[in-house]
């Protein structure tokens, strides 16, 4: 019998009576990371160093239980634990064993190092359930440093013709890597409220990120998609950019209407996610979202059993 199952609410664990990643309201949650989180469930079970961010998406309080990396968890009649997903503080592969079967939930995981976050760190298993976020050939991450040098010769380019940058990035997890490296030296910074919410608990568990200032004095603004950059600029005295991995997709910038688009994701690529199953030796991989039919076709013609699930994940900006 599979250890997890697909219902109307998420995937489910019937040996341990809790959902993973749910998509509605449920009694017992476990959560991989807390972009996934949701509101109104009635317990939720996350790593130690993702509470506050977990608490933030969901003001449940005291209804937040964590656990160590690798720490053992009995639920039910399964083994619980928890491992490091490398996408944000706290985010997590999810192990389930029951009777010497073991599976793994890998939703969002990110096998580069990011000072930002723990890292990744392949786990063993029959199952595998995997994302599939940027599951193409298409996608393939540049180093990081040469993502960063880019935003600031952008960054510095427009201060010297008086524009203000305006720099749309996804406000928890991909904002944050890109403040990690910002050279701020450069000019003032200005960050949108929901950003700085999410930056205010990185800094409380020790992650060093740095502070926006006023408004009015910031040459540069990350800001969220979507939303507007604040006030006081208009028309030829703004610049705007994108950062996410979807601007490895020609066009999206055009789309979008940006000047510029840098690529940099909190996700795995596509050699990436190819290795990360190849390192849990899993025999069978439930694929659960993105491009869902290229990964499982690509698995299959390579040996594996596959199974591309339809599920109600979204995905994400980054």
């Amino acid at each position: 019998m599979d250890l997890l199952e697909l219902r109307a609410e998420g995937v489910y664990c019937a040996a341990g009576d809790f959902y993973i990643d749910p998509w509605e309201t449920v009694e017992r949650a476990v959560i991989s990371n807390a972009g996934r989180a949701r509101a109104g469930c009635g317990a939720y079970l996350t790593a130690r160093s993702g509470a506050g961010l977990v608490a933030q998406r969901t003001a449940a309080g005291a209804g937040i239980q964590t656990a160590a990396y690798g720490e053992r968890k009995a639920m039910g009649d399964a083994m619980v634990s928890l491992h490091p997903a490398g996408y944000m503080p706290g985010s997590a592969q999810v192990r389930i064993e029951l009777g010497g079967e073991v599976w793994v939930f890998a939703s969002d995981f990110r096998p580069a190092v990011d000072g930002t976050c723990e890292p990744f760190e392949p786990i063993r298993c029959h199952t595998l359930l995997t994302g599939a976020a940027f599951a193409l050939p298409i996608f393939r991450w540049p180093a990081v440093e040469e993502t960063m040098a880019a935003i600031h010769e952008w960054w510095r380019a427009n201060r010297e013709a008086g524009k203000t940058s305006v720099l749309y990035a996804a406000p928890l997890g991909l904002a944050q890597r890109v403040l990690a490296r910002l050279d701020v030296s450069i000019g003032g910074i200005w960050l949108h409220e929901e950003v700085e919410r999410y930056c205010a608990i990185y800094r409380a568990g020790g992650i060093d990120l740095p502070a926006g200032g006023e408004e009015r004095s910031a040459t540069l603004k990350i800001v969220p998609p979507g939303s507007t950059p604040g006030s006081g600029e208009r028309g030829a005295r703004v610049s705007t950019a994108m950062v996410s991995g979807w601007m490895r997709i020609r066009g999206t910038r055009r789309r979008r209407s940006l000047d510029r688009g840098f690529v940099l994701s909190g996700q795995a690529d596509w050699p990436e996610i190819l290795g990360a199953i190849d390192a849990t030796g899993a025999e069978t991989v439930w694929v659960l979202h993105g491009f869902r039919a290229p990964l499982g076709r690509w698995l299959e013609e390579h040996g594996r059993r596959a199974r591309v699930v339809e599920t109600r994940f979204e995905e994400t900006e980054g």
